[in-house]
């Protein structure tokens, strides 16, 4: 599969999952980011195992110093990774919070109701640790 294909494919995927997510309820919301965090920690090898071969590309296509620090993941850095994701699974949750509700005029309510976003498509430089 071709790189436009790949993220053509994974754009859909994650279109899809975002319309079921939307309508989770907040502990499984919650769940799911300790699971990931989970996965990450347990697939630490595997992950410094394929960012090996991405820093050794890098550096044979004469990244600098400070790119090739960026784009490198350590033991560390993947663990801060993972505690990111507990981080946010203990925030609150803000979906359905309504403010600024004003009463118009007409005697209608207005307000500001948070929803879910749904998916954004980032291209980023070499931050691997950043995107958890």
């Amino acid at each position: 599969m071709d790189i436009k294909q790949y993220i053509l494919e994974t754009g859909k995927r994650a279109r899809k999952a975002s319309r079921i997510m939307a309508k989770t309820d907040t502990s499984t919301k919650n769940q799911v980011l300790l699971n990931i965090a989970d996965l990450i920690i347990e697939s630490q090898e595997k992950l410094l195992e394929a960012n090996a071969l991405d820093f050794d590309a890098g550096n044979a296509n004469g990244l600098d110093a400070a790119l090739l620090d960026r784009l490198e993941l350590t033991p560390e850095r993947i663990k801060s990774m993972a505690e990111g994701l507990r981080q946010v699974a203990g925030l609150p949750d803000p979906i359905g919070k309504v403010s600024a509700m004003e009463e118009r005029p007409s005697g209608i309510k207005v307000g500001r109701m948070r929803v879910p976003l749904g998916v954004i498509g980032i291209i980023y430089e070499s931050r691997p640790n950043v995107t958890a």
